[in-house]
Parts: C-alpha cells; structure tokens; sequence
C-alpha cells in the first residue's frame, strides 16, 4: 500500500496520526508499504522531512510488513543518498521515478540512471508513470533493466491496461500502479499492487487480493464490485485529494493534504461519497 502522509493543522507531519494509522493498517492485514509515496506526497515533502518520515514509519512497522521507500529526486546523488538512507532504516526496497524535467529520455540514459542508484544496495521497483515525467519504460527497456544488479520490478502507472499487459508479457514482476486496472493487471499476470487507493478500504482491498491469489476470480469479481465505482473515479482527476479525502470517511483520515493541494471541492466531494456506497460503513465498523 502506498500510505497517506497525515498533516496536522498546521500543514506538519502528524507521527503520532502517522503511527497510529500504521498500525491500523497493519491489522487490516497490509503487508507491505511504500513510505514517501506519490500519495503519501512525496514530491510536497523537504528532503528532512522524507527522511524523518522514513524512519518514523519503518521503526513503526518494526519488520511486520515489508517496507519500500520512494527516494525519487531531480539529482542524482540525491537519489543515492536517500537510498542509502532508506537501507540505514531497514527498508526492503526502493521505489524510484526516472530521470524527471528535462532528464535523459534515451533508454541509456535511463540505464545509467538506474544503475547509480543501484549501488546504494537495495532493491529497486522503477516507476513508469509516462503521462508524469515524460518517460515511458517500455518492455524492451524493462529488459535490459533487469540486467542491472538490484533492478528487480517496474510500477506501471500508466493507467494504459494493454502497455501495463506487454510489461508482463516479457515475463518480468511487473506491478500495478493503477486504481482501476488492479483486477485485471492480476489476472492478467501482474506480481502485485503498489495501491494508494487502498488507505481508504485497507480491509475489502486485501479480501480482493487474498480472493485474487487463491484463485477465486467469482469471488474476486464480487468484492471488485464494490470497489470499482470508487477506484475509477478518484483515477480521473484530483487523485491524492480525493485518496484523503475518502480515507477520511471511512475513518482512516490523515488530514488534509498539504499545500499547494487542498481539500477537495464539495461537488466531487459529494460524487465520491456516493461512489463509496458501502465501504464507508463496512470499513469505519473496524477503523
């Protein structure tokens, strides 16, 4: 799950809120996390604060799930630098965007990107989010990714389920990074789900899953039901907003996200609670 980063009123990193919601999470059965995530607003976080954050949440976790770290960055050395860092906290993996504004879009480039990074020492799920930064990994880029050391997956975020379906079909752990492609990139062979979505109905997403893995596509499809209308929605616009702001009604709030983003208008506000339906009663009687 890519966890929310809660704020308090001031706009500050709420740990207290933070720990509390790691471990309600952690009782709904999450078991694994992507700290520093896009939705956990990442690119609106200091560098200090990441790395506070990081470490915050990783002794919290304390080795009950597994623990992944965004350390994207527009340097380089940063990049390493936050890695090495996120190995320092114990993390299990990092989670790193390509080269952004104006990098390198050569697949070489790419390359050697990544295999900077991969000296820090930890594994690395690259992120392809093409509609964000410019650069599409492309299954024959995966490929030759996948020969660097440590590179060991690519998050596609893409929201493109037939791009997403030519990354698997290379045969390498592809993951998916989309709201409303989670049912079918699993059937479809996905190694599994980076979910921002999930911090809102952590208890129904791991039904889905665990129906998923066994094999129980009937059953699946049922609990997908339920959650179709709400991931297809927050996918077309206002996500990381709309992410807190459904989090919040089915009582894993985490405040409000931080400046520049806001709260999220009454109209939409209104269109998601009624895509919601259900959840909202389901998940609050255990929040």
């Amino acid at each position: 799950m890519a966890i929310t980063t809660p704020f308090d009123a001031d706009g500050k990193i709420d740990f207290a809120r933070f720990e509390h919601l790691i471990e309600r999470y952690l009782h709904a059965g999450i078991q694994s996390f992507v700290l520093s995530s896009g939705t956990g607003m990442h690119v609106y976080l200091t560098r200090e604060e990441s790395r506070q954050l990081v470490a915050f949440g990783a002794k919290a976790i304390d080795g009950r799930a597994k623990v992944i770290v965004q350390t994207s960055a527009l340097l380089v050395d940063e990049v390493v630098e936050r890695t090495r860092h996120a190995a320092d906290c114990g993390a299990d993996g990092v989670m790193v965007l390509p080269p952004f504004f104006e990098g390198p879009t050569d697949d070489q480039g790419i390359i050697d990107f990544y295999s900077s990074v991969a000296q820090a020492g930890l594994p690395i799920i690259g992120y392809n989010v093409p509609q964000a930064v410019g650069v599409e990994v492309s299954p024959e880029l995966f490929v030759k990714l996948s020969e660097i050391p440590n590179f060991i997956s690519v998050k596609d975020s893409s929201g493109d389920l037939i791009a997403q379906a030519t990354l698997v079909r290379t045969g390498l752990p592809t993951m998916n990074g989309a709201d409303p492609l989670a049912a079918y990139a699993l059937y479809a062979g996905a190694a599994g789900l980076i979910w921002g979505g999930a911090n809102m109905a952590p208890r129904t997403c791991v039904a889905f899953v665990n129906a998923a893995l066994a094999g129980d596509w009937v059953g699946a499809r049922e609990i997908w039901r339920k959650l179709e209308p709400v991931m297809s929605l927050i996918w077309q616009g206002d996500y990381v907003q709309s992410v807190y702001a459904a989090a919040e009604l089915t009582g894993y709030g985490a405040g409000i996200p931080r400046r520049p983003l806001a709260r999220l208008v009454s109209g939409k506000f209104a269109a998601l609670e009624a895509a919601l339906g259900d959840l909202i009663a389901s998940e609050s009687a255990h929040a």
